[in-house]
């Protein structure tokens, strides 16, 4: 038996940690938390300085029972990550393990590597109980918002909500960012460029450097540009340069693999957990710029030996936080010399971002020569202006790219007139807010000092999960623009103007709020608005920083919080579910009289005809696409009324209906229901309909590969063929041919399968 035992979070982590440590230590994995505050019910005593009860994770009871056998006979080292996570999972297993805490050793290092391990063993310290309070205050103040808000939701808006201290404010900036979209009215300018032979066929671009404000003025620029004189003024050259980014913390590194790699922030997290703890790179949870002397030197050696003395400058950025939660360096390999590291494609992409990224740090800036030329007119006082930029030296660009391609511009003289060849005056419009990805939401989060970082990606998984956003790609809208040419090279050069039709809006990956998102955020804003505040919740980030410093008690930040939330929960009794489904009144059905609303229902935003308090029931209908409850005009909603349409029959009589319900527009023949996605209820033919139909009777009738008489089926489902008795769900071996199972290997099959996990569906407290 060894004579230590080393407790770490991940069999991952213990793996490599243990190839470091001689035969007198054991490394042995937790497998993250132990405890945790029960799922059932508050287990917060909120009359007696609100303490939390712990239990022992059901799924971890034979670990601590393995844990504390080994611990009875060897010196325990707790080794869990350096953060204030890290140090109540090191103080939650002293706990369970009923270990001494002022005798138990507790050992922290921003990397898995030898040098880093040996230190830690000879500098060990004890578990820092100011981190483990800010972490446990943190802890409280989520179950007390999620456990006593959540409820208010289900009662008042829909059933399955839940409210999060930093989820309901990441929901709030994407519904106010999807709102000034809608509001944003474009403002309507023309750019002018123009296009100049300066011979052996090499052609000279230029614009205007300020946009003209209407149709008119830009007719009027150009008209004045026929027969006009162009002539070189100033030319002037500048050098400048670029400078290298930090290298990474949590947030940039998220920011940093969206935008270069197409990494969600919940792939990057998992990826550079898995690159750590096999040792490749340090802790990848911090705030910190900052590199180690090490770190540095060793970047340098690099550089010098494969790029030469002019590519080398040594710099240390400084660490906008300062807070005592995070690791105290930047995220950067632990070797500069290993390139391609990781396990598989994605990973060795990302250590390769982080490796790049800390070297350029290092590296000098690059040189660049930026040439402006203006160019004037000898009938208008305005000058049009040609810029180029050449990159003179590539210094941290040879390393970490994305520099802007060379514009060159061609050899000139001052006075030198100039031959126009065509000169163009383009209708543009001005943009409006960007709608937030994951990762500019990651960093709209950080700049409002909201959550951590190393939270961002639970809570931007949590937020879709629940309902609240979607992530889509957007295909964007046509749009008409005017286009005015003047082509000086025909024989009687005069403006034309055309029409040309091109797409706007469209992107990827976009984080979007559905009805319910807008119905919980304006409800909370209004009847919790310190639960959406952004102030509000950055200061409550402040005081967990006070409680990891010792400078204040938990407890006593969390009283503070609470004795003004609970009040706000008890007043909410009093709201009315009327007045939380924003009804609106957009007019009124001109056959029948009756007053339409848009409004918020059960499933989310819906229109709605009649009054309920009428004696015959209102009739329902859903929202136009692309609509909302504040956008959604009369004659709009009126079509939705006209559904369901009968399209026609089928060919043994069925009436084929065409409606559009919760999961978007489909048709219905008796009880076969049928998506139509992407046609349009009002105008699928019954061609169409019949086609979509027979696909699925097909579809249907291939569903069952074999039944047997035991009510066992062989099934071929979205994912490949299973076998199931209607309980338990089995799959099959990718080298069995689903249709050679007999009815005595299907039973094997479900026999040797692991029970389907009941759902529970949580319901309102009643108080």
């Amino acid at each position: 038996m060894s004579k230590n035992l080393v407790i770490v979070e991940s069999p991952a982590k213990a793996k490599t940690i243990e190839k470091f440590l001689g035969k007198d230590y054991t490394v042995k994995s937790s497998f993250g938390h132990i405890r945790d505050i029960p799922k059932k019910g508050m287990n917060i005593d909120i009359e007696n300085g609100f303490v939390p009860t712990y239990e022992i994770s059901p799924d971890k009871k034979k670990t601590i029972a393995e844990l504390r056998k080994l611990a009875k006979e060897a010196d325990v080292w707790l080794a869990s990550d350096e953060d204030r996570e890290g140090e109540a999972i090191a103080w939650h297993l002293a706990q369970a393990l009923k270990l001494d805490l002022k005798k138990t050793k507790r050992i922290v290092f921003h990397e898995i590597t030898k040098p880093a391990i040996e230190n830690a063993i000879k500098n060990p310290r004890t578990v820092d109980i100011n981190l483990v309070d800010a972490q446990q205050a943190r802890r409280v103040l989520d179950r007390l918002v999620g456990y006593e808000l959540s409820p208010v939701l289900w009662k008042k808006v829909r059933t399955g909500l839940s409210a999060g201290r930093v989820q309901s404010v990441a929901v709030r900036l994407i519904v106010e960012r999807e709102r000034e979209i809608r509001d944003f009215e474009p403002e309507i300018t023309y750019k002018v460029t123009a296009e100049f032979n300066v011979g052996d066929d090499v052609v000279l671009k230029a614009e205007l450097a300020d946009k003209l404000p209407d149709v008119a003025a830009a007719e009027a620029f150009l008209t004045d540009c026929i027969g006009a004189e162009f002539k070189v003024g100033a030319i002037t050259k500048k050098p400048g340069s670029r400078n290298p980014s930090a290298p990474f913390t949590t947030s940039t590194l998220q920011q940093e693999a969206s935008r270069r790699l197409g990494f969600g922030v919940k792939q990057t997290m998992t990826l550079a957990q898995r690159l750590y703890e096999a040792g490749h790179i340090t802790y990848m949870r911090t705030d910190s710029t900052i590199l180690s002397g090490l770190a540095i030197n060793a970047a340098k050696e690099f550089i010098l030996g494969n790029y030469g003395e002019q590519y080398h400058q040594v710099r240390q950025f400084k660490t906008k936080n300062s807070s005592a939660q995070e690791a105290h360096e930047a995220i950067r390999p632990t070797n500069f010399q290993a390139a391609d590291l990781g396990e598989d494609g994605s990973q060795k992409k990302l250590y390769n971002l982080i490796r790049q990224r800390a070297l350029a740090s290092q590296m000098a800036p690059a040189q660049i020569e930026r040439t402006e030329i203006t160019i004037g007119i000898s009938s208008r006082k305005e000058s049009l202006l040609a810029k180029g930029e050449v990159l003179t030296f590539d210094g941290f660009l040879k390393v970490y790219g994305g520099g802007k391609d060379d514009t060159l511009l061609p050899p000139l003289e001052q006075g030198q007139t100039l031959p126009l060849n065509i000169m163009r005056a383009t209708e543009s419009f001005s943009r409006g807010p960007a709608r937030y990805s994951e990762a500019t939401l990651v960093k709209k989060l950080e700049e409002q000092g909201i959550g951590r970082p190393s939270t961002y990606a639970s809570t931007i998984s949590t937020i879709q999960t629940r309902g609240y956003i979607e992530k889509a790609d957007l295909e964007g809208k046509e749009r008409e623009i005017t286009e005015l040419a003047l082509d000086n090279t025909a024989q009687s050069p005069a403006v034309t103007n055309t029409k040309t039709k091109v797409i706007t809006g469209a992107d990827k990956a976009k984080l979007l709020p559905t009805g319910i998102a807008e119905v919980t955020t304006d409800f909370l804003a209004k009847h919790f608005p310190n639960i959406v505040d952004y102030e509000f919740t950055a200061r409550v980030e402040a005081d967990f920083d006070k409680i990891a410093e010792g400078k204040e008690a938990w407890n006593k930040s969390i009283a503070d919080f609470y004795k003004d939330f609970r009040p706000l929960v008890d007043a909410s009794a009093d709201i009315s579910r009327q007045e939380v489904s924003q009804a609106r009144l957009i007019g009124n059905d001109p056959k029948s009289g009756k007053p339409i609303f848009a409004r918020f229902g059960r499933y989310g935003p819906m229109l709605q005809r009649g009054e309920t308090e009428d004696e015959a029931k209102p009739d329902f209908a859903p929202l136009p696409a692309e609509t909302t409850i504040d956008t959604v005009k009369l004659e709009e909603a009126l079509e939705m009324f006209k559904l369901p349409r009968v399209v026609g029959q089928t060919d043994d009589g069925k009436d084929i209906k065409a409606n559009i319900g919760r999961f978007g527009p489909y048709i219905q023949i008796d009880k076969t229901y049928v998506s139509i996605k992407p046609l349009d209820p009002h105008k699928i033919t019954l061609d169409e309909a019949k086609q979509l139909y027979a696909e699925k009777l097909e579809k249907d009738a291939n569903k069952y590969i074999a039944e047997f008489d035991s009510g066992i089926k062989i099934v071929n489902g979205p994912y490949g063929p299973y076998v199931t008795d209607g309980k338990k769900n089995a799959k099959i071996p990718k080298d069995t041919d689903p249709k050679t199972i007999d009815e005595a290997a299907a039973k094997k099959l479900i026999d040797a399968a692991p029970a389907k996990k009941k759902f529970v569906r949580r319901r309102a407290v009643s108080k």
